[in-house]
């Protein structure tokens, strides 16, 4: 395709497909990007807007969010959407002697691959945040870390690619894809068949369904999160914040299964606090459970304790598409030409999505990329047999 302008087909109206849609748009791609039910209306509008950097595994993963955090002022003086991104820094609270030891280890591989992070004693952390339990051992801190409203991120990328030309079409279900010879042409849809030259799976946790119409099988489960808002209240914290539990649960289950369930907490631009987050393999389903509300609660309040005095008002839960490495599928597809994966970022979509836009956009314009995608390719997931189609 090099010298060309593909017509593109993305499959997902969430915040990867529509920052995907977007970057190529700005390449003056045609796209149509089809959308189940409405934008936003999966992951991306079911979860935090946290954009951390501690989360991420030092190496390719901790190199790709720093350079996506670089986008994110840029993004909100060019969308057309309030982003309410905010810069406050971020927290690691430390809660066991373990704990504190893996953390240690871990910000020195951080500053290696080049985050500003450090470790604070309890002190320091109470005195940065004055909120905390006197109960925690410490914290990592970097004041990189941020947080964005997810959907006004999704609804920005969208309507900036709707205005550059790109067609929108929600409420529109992917039935089956369309084949030609050994090639993805397009896809059959409830309102017709629409085709494009490069057909881009960005549907999140129903990734995994999109592929096996093509006969592949690609280990993106759904793993659900669920999330507490409480009502509107005066400053309580300045940071938004994580537990060491949460990247045990990320980079070590027999660890999470240890330890429990991990926390985040942030506040919003309007009062609110937003309080995560189970992470739990429970199928599609989305329903909010009484054992995980109190999990989230009781974790939550624990660190921070004024937690306890204030008033939820709903919850909620979404589905973060998992892959068993942690990384997300980036790329085309060994044997099936015309066939792109983006999709399997778990918990980091929102903080990687300005980035995987970009990449994905170069990939299928066949552009000089600045990282190295083999780490990311679903081609590591696949067996010979796979991705074979007459």
């Amino acid at each position: 395709m090099t010298g060309s302008r593909p017509e593109v087909l993305i499959i997902g109206g969430g915040v990867i497909g529509t920052s995907i849609a977007f970057h190529l748009a700005r390449q003056s791609v045609r796209v149509t990007l089809v959308e189940e039910k409405d934008l936003a209306s999966g992951s991306s509008g079911a979860c935090d807007g946290l954009i951390f950097m501690q989360s991420k595994k030092p190496g390719i993963h901790l190199e790709m969010a720093l350079k996506s955090l670089e986008r994110f002022q840029e993004l909100s003086r060019i969308l057309p959407v309030p982003l309410e991104f905010r810069q406050t820094g971020g927290m690691v609270v430390i809660e066991t002697e373990e704990e504190y030891r893996a953390m240690e280890a871990y910000a020195r591989d951080q500053r290696s691959i080049g985050l500003d992070v450090s470790i604070l004693d309890r002190d320091q952390a109470i005195q940065k945040e004055p909120g905390l339990s006197p109960d925690i051992l410490g914290a990592a801190w970097s004041p990189l870390d941020g947080q964005v409203n997810p959907m006004g991120l999704t609804l920005g990328f969208a309507l900036a690619a709707k205005k550059a030309g790109v067609r929108i079409l929600s409420r529109t279900r992917v039935l089956d894809l369309v084949f030609q010879n050994n090639r993805v042409i397009g896809v059959e849809t409830g309102r017709g068949r629409f085709f494009g030259d490069v057909v881009v799976n960005a549907c999140g946790a129903g990734s995994a369904g999109i592929a096996a119409m093509a006969g592949l099988s690609l280990p993106v489960k759904p793993r659900k999160g669920q999330i507490v808002v409480t009502r509107a209240a005066r400053p309580m914290i300045s940071h938004c914040m994580i537990s060491a539990k949460y990247i045990a649960a990320k980079y070590n289950p027999d660890l999470a299964r240890e330890a429990g369930e991990g926390l985040s907490i942030e506040q919003t631009e309007n009062g609110n606090l937003l309080l995560g987050s189970t992470r739990e393999f429970a199928g599609f389903d989305t329903r909010n459970t009484l054992e995980g509300i109190r999990t989230i609660l009781q974790n939550t309040s624990r660190v921070v304790p004024g937690i306890q005095n204030l008033e939820m008002i709903r919850s909620f839960a979404g589905l973060r598409p998992w892959t068993p490495d942690g990384l997300p599928l980036l790329g085309p597809v060994r044997g099936l030409e015309g066939f792109f994966m983006a999709a399997g970022h778990e918990g980091d979509g929102i903080a990687l999505s300005p980035v995987t836009g970009n990449l994905v956009s170069k990939m299928i314009l066949e552009h000089p990329l600045e990282f190295s995608m083999e780490p990311f390719s679903p081609d590591r997931f696949l067996d010979s047999k796979e991705g074979s189609h007459g």
